[in-house]
């Protein structure tokens, strides 16, 4: 029997669930499909939001000639045989999934068939196509980015698939409760609907028989790929930006991921680039708490990621150290350097030990002649530990200057 996944993919674009911005009155695929024109296009979003359902809809809609490509699966010669139906036919649509793992040999197999039109190539993905897809096969192609599917979406669908499930009996709670564990993944929630049903002895589908079978929210967080990226990106830009609550959120998807590692390097990464020398005791405080969490594990590990996340995202921030190192790397890369000052040379003669002068300073000259007067460090005021550095930095300066 087939899965209702499957019975409910659509066979129209019409029938497509979301993706207002590309299918419906005078969207761009909808009038592609009306004048019976497809162009070749990469599809890329999360799993369960519509690619392969848009794809099938846009064969089925043109009744046009088409096979299915896993990029990965098939072999070199299931694309030597797509090409030779593709002569025979006079051109062939080629439906492929994870078109973001396309090798080198099938990729020069097919350009010069896209390049000349007789293969239309509708590829998908969850991986950004800007950065995962080789560039010859990406400039070939169109591309589409699938929206997240909503709440209200996913409830549209449930209650529509509920009318291929006989004699189910579920109220609007229960449907709700799926919408809410399916993590904007349309596919699961369907499977989670099919798997209530036929787990029940009187085909009743409530929220303490969906909770026997995935108590679990899904969320999408693949290690390996964007989803993983984006969610750390978002962890960092939380607490660069102090907003607690969404660090505490990004975190915790982390650790439900188990992803321990890399929440070790970006905190640390955080304490040095964002918070930096605003309060130069959160470097120390990153490592004893990944010091304590690699002695607890997991669950406890939690308790000291959240007392230091809370703590970085509260901390004051500066990035006034990187943004010195960077500008004089930046010179060093352009070749504005000069030579090291012979009074500072490991020989030198004539340097001045600054240790035997008050205050431990003396006026002498340590940058190159050729940028003897270039100031990297731009202090920031937002932390009384850097205001006490500026006022030394600014104090030195003048005393360099007199």
């Amino acid at each position: 029997m087939e899965p209702l996944a499957h019975i409910l993919r659509p066979k129209k674009l019409s029938d497509v669930v979301g993706q207002k911005h590309l299918i419906g009155e005078n969207k761009i695929l909808s009038n592609l499909v009306a004048n019976k024109k497809v162009f070749s296009m990469i599809l890329y979003g999360k799993p369960g939001i519509g690619k392969t359902s848009i794809a099938n809809a846009i064969v089925s809609e043109l009744n046009c000639d088409y096979i299915l490509l896993n990029a990965v699966i098939n072999n070199k010669k299931d694309f030597d045989d797509a090409i030779s139906e593709a002569k025979i036919n006079n051109g062939l649509i080629i439906i492929m999934d994870e078109i973001h793992r396309l090798n080198k040999d099938k990729q020069d197999l097919l350009l010069p068939y896209l390049e000349n039109g007789l293969i239309t190539l509708i590829g998908m993905t969850t991986s950004n196509p800007y950065h995962k897809i080789n560039p010859a096969i990406r400039s070939r192609c169109q591309i589409f980015e699938l929206k997240e599917l909503n709440d209200e979406d996913i409830l549209e669908a449930l209650n529509k698939a509920t009318n291929y499930l006989e004699n189910i009996k579920v109220d609007q709670e229960s449907l709700k409760y799926i919408v809410k564990l399916s993590g904007g993944d349309l596919r699961y929630a369907y499977n989670l609907l099919e798997i209530a049903y036929y787990a029940s002895n009187n085909k009743t589908v409530d929220i303490e028989q969906i909770k026997k079978i995935n108590n679990k929210p899904v969320f999408f967080h693949d290690k390996n790929e964007d989803g993983h990226y984006d969610v750390l990106s978002a962890f960092q830009k939380s607490i660069r930006g102090s907003d607690v609550n969404a660090s505490l959120h990004y975190l915790a998807r982390l650790i439900e991921a188990e992803d321990l590692d890399s929440i070790y390097r970006r905190m640390s990464v955080i304490a040095y680039e964002d918070i930096g020398l605003a309060n130069p005791t959160m470097g120390p405080k990153v490592d004893a708490a990944i010091n304590a969490c690699e002695r607890l594990g997991l669950p406890e590990a939690r308790i000291p990621l959240a007392t230091v996340v809370i703590e970085l995202a509260l901390s004051p921030k500066s990035n006034s150290a990187i943004i010195a190192l960077d500008k004089a790397l930046e010179d060093i890369r352009l070749g504005n350097t000069g030579n090291v000052p012979n009074h500072i040379k490991t020989n030198s003669t004539t340097y001045l030990y600054p240790h035997a002068f008050p205050n431990a300073f003396v006026k002498q000259q340590y940058l190159p002649d050729k940028i003897k007067n270039k100031k990297y460090y731009i202090p920031k005021t937002t932390s009384k530990y850097e205001i006490g550095l500026k006022s030394v930095y600014d104090k030195l300066n003048k005393m360099q200057d007199n």
